[in-house]
């Protein structure tokens, strides 16, 4: 029995400690979601402004431009997937990998050669682990990300789309996000930025969005040509930002119930410790009793 009580002491130590990293990933993401989910909230109206312009551009323009078309030269399709550098949050890195692996199926079946590039060592560890090639990838701002790395994620994808075949060049460009509703939901989404038909959806514009008629200097051509980096580098900061609000939410939410499981943990344990230290009072006291008896008798 004394054994038996040593352990549930030791089980109560080591859960009160968990519990004590849980709560403190609990604060720390509390702490943190209301900045991030103000910065996801304040870059989306760039970004779908920005998107609406380009659109405009793309449907009146009478040429023939990439942004608006696939490419038939190459079956390679981009697919940007945007993780998180760490665990403890639930579901969500899960169910990116999921969509994302749904969606690598999907183009595989179509005969198109997905290119896959990741963000956050989670899922960076999920395709090498699997032996899947990572073409490239971006660790460390997954709850955090800075506009630089956005940067350099638009940059590095443009210039695959813009690559000739032969090079590894992409006739489109997916990206696999985290969209921030609220704090207890975050959905998965599969967003294709190129070609550009999908991006907006089949919305019916109201009289007041109604596209007005466009002359381009210097020509239709260098319009697009100017605003398709803008366009890919605003839509990745704002899936970044969304799934860095989704992040934080989603640790908060998984945090808040460890710290309430090892409660209850804790609650059971010591129960149960008491429980063993009563039955060794009354073994001790049955032994002493006994004792006793058999002295008397002799």
């Amino acid at each position: 029995m004394a054994g038996q009580q040593r352990v549930y002491r030791q089980r109560i130590k080591s859960t009160q400690a968990l519990k004590k990293i849980f709560r403190a990933m609990e604060l720390i993401a509390a702490s943190r979601i209301g900045k991030a989910r103000d910065r996801a909230v304040k870059a989306a109206p760039y970004a779908r402004m920005l998107t609406r312009a380009l659109s405009a551009v793309a449907t009146h323009a009478t040429v023939d431009h990439p942004l608006t078309r696939p490419r038939k030269d190459t079956d390679k399709v981009a697919v940007l997937v945007v993780t998180a550098d760490r665990g403890m949050a639930g579901a969500y890195t899960a169910s990116i990998l999921r969509e994302t692996e749904r969606l690598l199926a999907a183009l595989e079946r179509e005969g198109k050669e997905p290119q896959i590039f990741v963000t956050g060592r989670r899922g960076l560890g999920y395709f090498t682990f699997r032996g899947r090639t990572v073409i490239d990838s971006w660790v460390g701002e997954s709850d955090a990300p800075q506009a630089q790395t956005a940067d350099a994620i638009a940059a590095r994808l443009l210039a695959a789309f813009r690559a000739p075949a032969d090079e590894g060049g992409v006739s489109e460009l997916h990206i696999v996000y985290t969209r921030f509703q609220s704090m207890v939901t975050q959905a998965p989404r599969i967003l294709r930025m190129i070609p550009l038909e999908v991006v907006e959806g089949v919305e019916t514009p109201t009289e007041e969005e109604l596209l007005p008629l466009y002359e381009f200097e210097p020509s239709e051509d260098a319009v697009l040509d100017s605003l398709l980096p803008l366009y890919i580098r605003s839509r990745i900061y704002a899936a970044l930002l969304q799934s860095a609000a989704s992040e934080l939410a989603a640790r908060q939410r998984a945090m808040h119930t460890a710290t309430e499981n090892a409660d209850d943990l804790i609650r059971m344990y010591t129960r149960l410790a008491n429980s063993a230290r009563q039955s060794e009072i009354t073994q001790e006291i049955s032994e002493i009793v006994s004792g006793a008896d058999a002295l008397a008798s002799s």
